[in-house]
């Protein structure tokens, strides 16, 4: 028999793979990430690139889960990055120096693990949040626009 979802949805840390940048800090829970994304309902076609948008964010949630607040930057657009690669002026530059200074600013910050209920937010078309997504008698949490799914048995391990 499945086991129901939780009210409070574990996650794991685990360093130098997508959950690097969670953890507790003086205020309650964070979780930032540096991912690309489209708009919801986009289908890629021609010129695809400038549509593709590297965001970084930050939520933070209190002791308990609940969701408080985001902060939402994009760093550019995927064709941005083609055209610079390298270094600190990239898109992908960028997003890693501004993700560092919103992780600086969180007093007294440690990396652990998180446990967050579901959330939702959408900026410039992209959603944002941890979803419970319900498919063919299947139910798991879905972290946007990572893509990350956590489900059975809800340890805060999670599939991409």
């Amino acid at each position: 028999m499945a086991m129901a979802v939780p009210k409070v949805i574990p996650i794991a840390y685990v360093p130098r793979r997508h959950t690097e940048s969670i953890g507790w800090y003086a205020d309650g829970q964070f979780l930032a990430s540096i991912s690309y994304a489209f708009p919801e309902g986009f289908r890629p076609d021609e010129g695809w690139e400038e549509h593709k948008r590297l965001y970084v964010a930050l939520h933070t949630f209190d002791a308990e889960g609940h969701y408080r607040d985001s902060e939402i930057w994009c760093a550019g657009t995927w064709a941005d990055q083609q055209r610079a690669p390298h270094g600190n002026d990239s898109v992908l530059g960028r997003a890693r120096i501004h993700l560092a200074k919103l992780l600086r600013s969180l007093p007294r910050r440690s990396y652990t693990d998180i446990a967050i209920r579901p959330f939702q937010l959408t900026l410039d078309g992209v959603r944002f949040g941890l979803v419970i997504r319900k498919e063919d008698g299947e139910t798991w949490a879905e972290l946007y626009p990572d893509r990350l799914e956590f489900g059975e048995p809800w340890d805060g391990r999670y599939v991409t």
